[in-house]
């Protein structure tokens, strides 16, 4: 499984989301260590998906929009 994150620099940390996989969230100090923290979390997230016989979402699309602020 392929899937896109999401990584965000905040208060000296990379905070690393998963867009389709709402709630799984990492961090690391330096942005290898938040990748390879976000792949441990998402395994774990659906390893738990599966023990509770949910749905591992697929992505289907992921793209960019514009937003005014």
């Amino acid at each position: 499984m392929k899937t896109k994150i999401r990584l965000e620099k905040s208060d000296g940390w990379y905070v690393a989301t998963v867009p389709s996989l709402p709630g799984c969230i990492s961090q690391g100090k330096t942005v290898q260590e938040a990748k390879k923290n976000i792949k441990e979390a998402i395994e774990g997230y659906i390893a738990s998906m599966r023990k509770h016989g949910e749905p591992v979402p697929h992505v289907v699309e992921v793209t960019e929009i514009e937003v005014a602020v």
